[in-house]
């Protein structure tokens, strides 16, 4: 079995859609489709969760009614059948008027969860219906049924491939499996989320549960970039990229792919390939545990960093004190990024500020505290790109670009700087003018 994943911006419009059905019914064996809400869908059932907080009933009352104009809209467009349209209609009316009655019952996280998942449950009940007007033979599944995620960092792929196979069993064969990206159930046996962009890590798991031949990840992008086109000229995708050459890329801000999406198949070596819907012949990035080339590969950036100085005379050197501040940190289950010592002060990052008042008000009677916000860690990527010349060329930017902080040999295949927000973009396009378009030179040493 493959499993394809299809996010929003594929399914977001008629175009999409219909590339989808033609990407789906492409080839033979069984496929499994993790799809995605449309494109803005999730960003307005967020809204809704935040005006069920405000009890804002006249809001939500028009959200709710085009939510349900945009979707009829796309099966009027898309399912021929008079009958099956109707059908349709009905059920994502249904699922409407459910989450009507959630918006009525007090704000929780539960509730949230249970709104903001809404969107991937009308996308497949679509989905599956156009397939069904076209003649696909298809089984819509209900990831709530099997997709039983306790620990969101650790899954439990072998419980949720027995709950999958128990979904399947009493179904007729087929070819085209559907199902929701994104929705999970807890350890408490709530509907809960993977977190926004969750879909990838979907498909991921469910291809580490049920063993599949390779998961194929489809945007509207060709793939990992060597650079962020959004703020760089002449980029070009990466045909091959390693498990963890990829894990970093998607940590340090690569928007194309979940932070956690690899995890889950590294140890099954199965193979993830990176397409765009919308040019499906191109061949994308393939993601696997072969490591094709050495030295650096890709850049990427990540935002909303914030840098935090600990300065202290005479505490800094005494036996335990950094395992102190670590468990402040680890108390507040926030991770820390980076880190950079020196005899009087540690500089370190978090990407997560929700606990960081409680943080300084604990680390304070330990030296004079300093925080930095708006801050963005660039990260430069690949197999072995300490050793690679080009990258040492890096460092010639200290001459007119103010660095915070660098990361550099705490990982064979990750180099980071930490620099004001305000100077991501030019140093990005310096980065990319140095080590990608610069006359070439001998790699390594």
């Amino acid at each position: 079995m493959k499993v394809l994943k299809f996010g929003g911006t594929s399914v977001g419009s008629i175009e999409g859609i219909r590339n989808v059905k033609s990407i789906s019914c492409s080839g033979t064996g069984k496929k499994l489709l993790v799809l995605s809400a449309m494109s803005g869908v999730t960003n307005e059932l967020v809204r809704i969760t935040e005006l069920i907080a405000a009890d804002d009933e006249t809001s939500i009352d028009m959200i709710l009614g085009l939510l349900e104009i945009k979707h009829f809209q796309v099966i009027e467009e898309l399912i021929e059948n008079k009958l099956l349209r109707y059908e349709t209609k009905n059920e994502i009316s249904a699922i409407l008027s459910e989450l009507k009655k959630t918006t009525k019952r007090e704000y929780s996280e539960v509730i949230y969860s249970l709104v903001v998942t809404a969107g991937e449950r009308m996308l497949t009940r679509i989905f599956s219906a156009y397939l069904e007007d076209c003649g696909v033979a298809n089984h819509l599944l209900d990831a709530r049924d099997f997709m039983q995620v306790n620990n969101l960092e650790n899954p439990d792929t072998t419980l949720v491939g027995h709950k999958f196979k128990e979904t399947v069993s009493s179904l007729t064969e087929t070819d085209i499996y559907i199902t929701q990206g994104f929705v999970r159930i807890d350890e408490n046996n709530r509907v809960n989320t993977l977190k926004r962009g969750g879909s990838d890590y979907t498909a991921t798991i469910l291809g580490a549960a049920l063993d599949a031949q390779e998961v194929q990840i489809w945007t509207d992008i060709d793939g990992f970039h060597n650079n962020d086109p959004r703020y760089v000229e002449h980029t070009h995708p990466i045909a091959e990229l390693s498990f963890e050459e990829a894990a970093e890329l998607a940590y340090f801000g690569a928007k194309i792919l979940h932070p956690q999406t690899v995890s889950p198949v590294i140890h099954k070596n199965i193979p993830v390939y990176l397409k765009n819907t919308f040019t499906p012949f191109l061949p994308g990035t393939k993601i696997s545990a072969e490591a094709t080339g050495k030295g650096l590969k890709a850049i990427s950036a990540k935002d909303g960093i914030t840098a935090i100085k600990i300065k202290s005379n005479r505490m800094l050197m005494a036996h335990g004190f950094l395992r102190k501040i670590f468990e402040v940190f680890d108390r507040h289950q926030t991770a820390i990024d980076m880190i950079t010592t020196s005899e009087i002060a540690i500089s370190l990052t978090i990407d997560d500020n929700r606990n960081l008042v409680k943080i300084i008000e604990e680390i304070d009677d330990y030296g004079e505290i300093t925080v930095e916000k708006n801050h963005s860690i660039i990260c430069l990527v690949g197999e072995s790109v300490i050793k690679d010349k080009k990258a040492s060329s890096i460092f010639e930017l200290l001459h007119d670009t103010s660095i915070r902080m660098i990361s550099y040999g705490g990982s064979n295949n990750n180099i980071s700087l930490l620099v004001d927000t305000s100077n991501k973009i030019s140093v990005l396009q310096k980065l990319h003018q140095k080590v990608f378009e610069a006359k070439p030179v001998e790699e390594f040493v």
